[in-house]
């Protein structure tokens, strides 16, 4: 319908151009699998939201002088040749509120749950990067509950780390965990799951409500049934949800379960959409938009307003223990480090099957807590020295009395890493544990038998012990000896106790 200035020229009888007092409507012209080819929208721009006559929902992605590639976000079975489409003028946004936690929603704002449509103003899904100068240093910690990443591969909050591994080695399990171990009122998590079964997704609500977290965590999903579109725009807008609660100056983490998939639907509409390909056929921006994504993810320093940060954890699926794959390699040049999940050790048990050797955090050690930093400093060392001196004692050669020690302590700080799930090893448990372990209290018992000691330690320290409690908690740096001589009586007691 034309405007009120236009009625106003039509009544006063002044001449106007009849294509001005025209909207500017689209055609239909071809459908397929997710993507619409559409004639006649001159004005559309890139992104834009269009609108068909069927009520479905699609978004302008590939302009060019004759078409116009859209791609379909919603009732996409209700497109059909020649019905119109005209656009929108807005852009993919959903809307934003604390009363997202708690929900599972489309990338959209739709709800999978039977509750009503979440209220909040609309934020839109593409958002440019911050600036380097309003970014600020990597310099707190992000406590994962996890031993072997805290102590070994130390998160700081504005950090991208990422966590590749084979299929079913425990990468989704990790997650989980890192989101359960995060306090209400201290981090925000939003989980984006992408290309998954609706069973993972379910699942995944399951667990983190069983784990009584589900009201602290907003999920995202676009299962494997979903449009190629929304699985594409699924991680864009989580990061969206994440920033909102940035702006308001909280810390916010966000899992992106994966991008694998991601990458595999970006392909698939870019090859629908005539784009041409490049290696293993993705299309030659794939680097670009994960770096955009990404880039999302930072602490912002501290401006007189908002001093939140944005914690991403992006999870990607190799082949055969290979990661010099396309994808795998990418996000490992654009994240600040890698969390690498080994297929032998899940095999042998070890959970969750971190490979200490592999897995490197570039920025997260300046924002450990220094008594954490002191205790594990040389932990990645020992750990690979172990594995090596190991190897040589299977094949039956003879080794002298200190290779047997470091041998022995090794096993037993390899059966400390090992970690049930859903269990949160906090700072104090953590620092004991270590501790009991480099001191070389515990050599005397078998691996198994040290571990059990040791736990059954932190929980009386945390049960019958509040003082040393808080010295663990908050203590600056390495434990001076009088620190350590209430641990080491403790340890000892119980130790008689065995016997």
């Amino acid at each position: 319908m034309p405007d009120t200035s236009l009625r106003q020229r039509l009544t006063a009888g002044i001449e106007i151009d009849l294509f001005d007092a025209l909207e500017p409507r689209g055609a239909v012209v071809e459908v397929a699998d997710g993507v619409a080819r559409v004639v006649g929208l001159r004005e559309v721009g890139s992104e834009e939201l269009v609108r068909f006559d069927s009520g479905g929902l699609g978004m302008a992605y590939e302009l060019s002088a004759d078409t116009t590639g859209v791609v379909l976000l919603g009732g996409a079975d209700g497109v059909l040749a020649g019905e119109g489409a005209e656009p929108t003028g807005t852009l993919p946004s959903l809307p934003v509120s604390s009363e997202l936690l708690g929900r599972v929603l489309s990338p959209l704002g739709a709800p999978f749950d039977e509750r009503p449509a979440p209220k909040g103003h609309r934020s839109p899904i593409f958002r440019p990067a911050p600036a380097l100068i309003e970014r600020a240093p990597v310099d707190r910690p992000l406590l994962t509950g996890v031993m072997v990443i805290d102590s070994a591969i130390p998160i700081g909050r504005g950090q991208r780390q990422l966590i590749v591994g084979d299929r079913n080695v425990g990468k989704t399990a990790l997650a989980l965990d890192i989101v359960c171990a995060q306090r209400p009122g201290d981090v925000v998590c939003i989980y984006v799951v992408v290309g998954q079964p609706i069973s993972r997704v379910l699942g995944i609500r399951e667990a983190l409500e069983k784990a009584g977290v589900l009201s602290n965590t907003v999920v995202i999903a676009a299962n494997a049934g979903a449009l190629p579109g929304l699985q594409y725009l699924a991680p864009y807008a989580g990061t969206t949800v994440a920033e909102y609660f940035r702006d308001l100056g909280q810390d916010a983490l966000v899992v992106y379960d994966d991008l694998t998939k991601h990458a595999e639907a970006y392909r698939q509409l870019a090859l629908l959409l005539g784009r041409p390909p490049g290696r293993e056929a993705f299309p030659g921006d794939i680097f670009y938009i994960h770096a955009q994504l990404l880039e999302r993810a930072t602490a912002l320093a501290n401006s007189g307003s908002a001093t939140g940060s944005i914690t991403a954890f992006p999870i990607v699926e190799t082949t055969d223990s290979d990661i010099s794959g396309y994808i795998p390699t990418n996000l490992i040049s654009i994240t600040d480090g890698q969390v690498y999940l080994d297929t032998a050790l899940f095999e042998r048990n070890q959970r969750p099957a971190v490979d200490v050797g592999k897995s490197v955090s570039r920025v997260g050690g300046a924002a450990q807590r220094p008594a954490l930093s002191a205790v594990a400093r040389n932990l990645r060392i020992v750990m690979s020295r172990f594995e090596a001196l190991e190897s040589l004692t299977r094949v039956g050669l003879d080794v002298d009395p200190a290779t047997q020690k470091a041998v022995q302590r090794g096993r037993i700080m390899r059966e400390i890493l090992r970690q049930p799930r859903f269990k949160v090893r906090t700072v104090a448990d953590q620092i004991l544990a270590l501790t009991a372990v480099t001191e070389g209290w515990v050599d005397a018992l078998p691996p198994a038998d040290a571990r059990a000691l040791i736990w059954s330690a932190a929980d009386s320290v945390r049960m019958e012990h509040p003082r040393l409690l808080a010295a663990l908690e908050g203590a600056s740096g390495a434990l001076a000896e009088a620190e350590q001589a209430p641990l080491r009586s403790l340890i000892v007691q119980m130790l008689e106790k065995r016997r």
